[in-house]
């Protein structure tokens, strides 16, 4: 049987947000995410790593209860979950079984997580992996 197509293509994350202009100031100061450019109304794309983050608006923006992005960290969790935290990120604390914390880490044996939400809502993880 022949793949289907999307097996062979790149995916992105879409995230919405209730004002583009007031998002924009959280991905692109605190999160340092770079724009690409573009020209659609209400929509701006950002480069995260070799991936694209799409951010656009929405009355339904931060709806979604479970993570919308992850970001792989593998050893630089620790470094930038410190950064945010510096820039005034507030994580997330979830009661989840087999979780113990560290600090704003929840960990699971070798697994490290930790979640934060941007202004309107969306939750954002950070893994070691």
């Amino acid at each position: 049987m022949k793949p289907t197509l999307l097996a062979t293509k790149n995916a992105l994350a879409t995230v919405a947000v209730k004002n583009l202009a007031k998002a924009r100031t959280f991905y692109e100061d605190t999160l340092d995410l770079k724009p690409v450019e573009g020209d659609e109304e209400g929509v701006q794309s950002y480069r995260a790593g070799s991936s694209t983050l799409l951010v656009y608006e929405s009355t339904f923006a931060g709806t979604n209860k479970a993570t919308s992005v992850t970001w792989p960290l593998g050893d630089d969790l620790d470094t930038v979950i410190r950064d945010l935290k510096a820039k005034g990120v507030t994580f997330e604390r979830y009661d989840m079984p087999g979780a113990k914390h560290d600090g704003d880490v929840h960990v699971f044996g070798k697994l490290r997580v930790a979640w934060f939400k941007d202004p309107d809502g969306n939750i954002f993880n950070l893994g070691n992996f």
